[in-house]
């Protein structure tokens, strides 16, 4: 089977079913079977509506937080030069915060990239010479 025509709510071809099912209709369509030799016209509907909040994707949680330690991780400093040490950073997952200016990196990662002696204890303001990346 395959689908030739998708018509939307007030396109023409669609008034009657408009009318029957009103804002519940989301999508006409109109499927041909080859082998059976025929045409379906088949509708898509509301059949039920709840209240629903989407997560937050897990960067936004990332950089929301004003105090990473709280979410596990370690605000660290590393200076705009040290390219080698940030990409190390990143390959552990770590994350550039823009506007705090620091990187957001894991606790467990900190150590083992000894990074510990770098980390910026219970500071919510961007360092002097962070740079921009």
């Amino acid at each position: 089977m395959q689908t030739r025509l998708t018509l939307r709510p007030g396109d023409p071809g669609t008034k009657k079913l408009l009318a029957e099912h009103g804002d519940r209709l989301l999508r006409v369509r109109y499927v041909y079977d080859a082998d059976a030799r025929k045409r379906y016209k088949t509708i898509e509907i509301i059949i039920e509506e709840r209240f629903w909040m989407p997560p937050v994707p897990t960067s936004i949680q990332h950089n929301a937080s004003p105090h990473p330690q709280q979410a596990g991780t370690c605000a660290v400093q590393i200076g705009y030069d040290e390219k080698d040490l940030q990409r190390k950073a990143r390959d552990a997952g770590g994350r550039w915060n823009p506007q705090r200016r620091w990187w957001e990196i894991s606790k467990s990662d900190v150590q083992r990239l000894g990074l510990s002696g770098r980390v910026i204890q219970g500071n919510t303001e961007p360092w002097p010479g962070a740079g921009d990346i």
